[in-house]
């Protein structure tokens, strides 16, 4: 029983296997060999169609689930042709790999940290000076020498020379000359001068000296045109000046609470072609210390000073002490002092002067407010006063004058781009102010000095103004206004009460360069004194007013070679700064200039 169910079992599995598969499985025939390539060509044209088209390529054995081949439940498939797969031109890509091994570089890198504190001061700080390109036509050109000569006689010559850029050593010197001949007679006068100089500069101090000589000849020509002296023959006069000095200064150091000094010796000898000698010698100095926002020190001097002529022989010397304190913040700075001055010699008199600053930023970075009050003694000194008036005669009186009390008050800044101003009213009282007065009657044709007896008040205005238009355009000008209220005298003898001085200098380019100046002097009174029978009689001489203009120009021939030319007195105008004493009339000069 069993046997026969077993092969029974075995009956259906073997027709459940078998028969499905021979119902799917459909012989195909080969081709022939002389049809196979138009079988190749067919299929693919029937590729290239089926590609365009969807074919249906099973035949199905029944619809839903009654099959219609006899109730057989497998489907048929039917193969045609190969499927060849078809892109559109858009998703082709026609580059071909890079293939090739590169490897980046990659710098190396290192960090070094800034050992800096981290400040949160917020005030302005003070900008540090940009240092000027050197400029290439004279980098290494530090000599120059010109020359020239032109009418009046005129012969013209100077000459500087330094050691070259050392940043710790600075050596140098220079000559000048100067010779003119008017058509006055004997209207001659020749200036010549000849320094040498120079400055050490250490890790904490500078060092630093002078020498010069000073020579200037002249002549006393001027006389009376009405009452001209019986056979003249003007007597010469020479003024010759030695000086020197030497300097050590602490240098300037952006620390805090800093302490700083400097220390100078100066003097001169000086004499004339006839028996005035002066010899000075001046010690002088400071001591700052810088505390938070103020500074605090004393400057000081000696000044030893010895006069002789004819008939005297005098010690007239001054010691002066400054002690101050300035406060200074971001829109104001304070000096406060006194001028402590004391007299020896043949005067001995003890001064205590203020010397007040004060500067107020009004606008800031544009105008500021200043005020100035001070005091001091001014030595008279044969030498400036012969500087001042080569026509002084001999035993010139000697009395020093005293600023008692000098106030100012003005303002000064920037009103635009390149335009800078200052203006400022003063008011100055001066005990025996010194006058210059003609002294005719009693040595010819020269000059002596009067002191006014009292307290003269000096008050008046000047103005300054610089407009640089460009790096190639500077314009420079200043104005004085005085007027003079003095104790015994009855007017400021040979002071003028308006004076204008202006000039200019034009970079037209690296070849010309243009220079020009202006001179303004106001009217002036000298009193002069009669002659014979009217000795005791003053007669009062106006000397007008007048203009003296000046102009020059240069021409850079090449990196060595200059030429220059000066003119003159271009008004031609007959002006005289002292009586009887005209200056030269229209002259001009040129000659060339060469640097090495």
């Amino acid at each position: 029983m069993k046997l026969k169910y077993t092969g029974l079992l075995l009956t259906l599995l073997m027709v459940v296997y078998f028969v499905p598969a021979n119902a799917q499985t459909k012989p195909v025939k080969k081709p022939a060999k002389g049809t196979e390539s138009q079988q190749k060509t067919s299929a693919k044209n029937l590729g290239d169609a089926a590609a365009k088209t969807t074919a249906d390529t099973t035949k199905k054995g029944g619809q839903g689930n009654t099959p219609a081949n006899g109730g057989s439940l497998s489907e048929e498939i039917v193969v045609t042709t190969a499927y060849k797969p078809v892109l559109a031109e858009a998703v082709k890509i026609r580059r071909n790999p890079d293939l090739e091994d590169k490897v980046p570089f990659k710098a190396p890198l290192s960090y070094s940290p800034l050992d800096k504190k981290l400040t949160q001061d917020n005030n302005i700080r003070q900008l540090e000076a940009m240092k000027r390109p050197a400029e290439q036509d004279s980098a290494l050109l530090n000599n120059y020498v010109k020359a020239g000569f032109g009418s009046l006689k005129t012969t013209f010559a100077e000459g500087y020379f330094a050691n070259g850029r050392d940043e710790a050593l600075q050596t140098g010197g220079y000559f000048k000359h100067l010779s003119q001949q008017g058509n006055i007679y004997k209207q001659n006068q020749s200036v010549n001068e000849l320094g040498v100089f120079g400055k050490s500069i250490n890790d904490e101090n500078t060092l630093s000296g002078r020498l010069n000589y000073k020579r200037m000849g002249t002549y006393f020509y001027g006389f009376d045109p009405l009452n001209p002296p019986v056979n003249f023959e003007p007597a010469r006069q020479t003024f010759n000046t030695f000086g020197a000095e030497g300097e050590l200064a602490k240098n300037y150091q952006d620390v805090e609470n800093a302490f700083t000094y400097a220390l100078k010796l100066k003097g001169y000898i000086f004499s004339n072609a006839f028996s005035a000698k002066e010899n000075n010698l001046v010690l002088s100095g400071f001591l700052n210390k810088t505390v938070n926002q103020f500074y605090a020190g004393v400057s000081g001097s000696l000044d030893l000073n010895t006069q002789k002529d004819s008939l005297y022989s005098i010690n007239n010397s001054l010691l002066r002490a400054n002690p101050y304190i300035k406060f200074q913040g971001d829109n104001y700075k304070i000096d406060a002092g006194v001028n402590l001055v004391k007299e020896f010699g043949f005067s001995s008199r003890f001064f205590v002067f203020p010397a007040a600053k004060l500067e107020f930023q009004v606008i800031p970075k544009y105008v500021r407010l200043f005020a100035e009050a001070k005091g001091d003694v001014n030595r008279s000194s044969l030498q400036e006063f012969s500087e001042t008036n080569p026509f002084i005669g001999q035993n010139i009186n000697i009395l020093n004058s005293v600023d008692q009390l000098d106030i100012t008050i003005g303002l000064k800044g920037t009103l635009a781009p390149g335009l800078g101003f200052k203006a400022a009213v003063f008011r100055d009282n001066v005990k025996n102010l010194p006058l210059f007065v003609s002294n005719f009657a009693a040595e010819g044709n020269k000059y002596q000095v009067i002191y006014d007896g009292g307290k003269a008040r000096i008050s008046g205005f000047n103005g300054e103004l610089d407009f640089r238009a460009s790096d190639n355009v500077d314009i420079f000008g200043r104005v004085e206004f005085k007027d003079y209220k003095l104790a015994t005298e009855a007017k400021p003898w040979n002071l003028p009460k308006f004076k204008l001085t202006a000039g200019t200098t034009i970079h037209i380019n690296n070849k010309i360069d243009v220079t020009g100046s202006l001179l303004f002097r106001g009217a002036t009174i000298d009193p002069q004194p009669g002659y014979g029978s009217s000795a005791s009689t003053t007669v009062y001489s106006n000397i007008a007013s007048f203009a003296d203009l000046n102009g020059g120009l240069s021409y850079k021939v090449n990196k060595n070679f200059s030429v220059f030319v000066q003119a003159n007195n271009i008004l031609n105008s007959s002006n005289q700064t002292w009586l009887y004493y005209p200056n030269y009339g229209f002259n001009i000069f040129g000659g060339v200039g060469y640097s090495f």
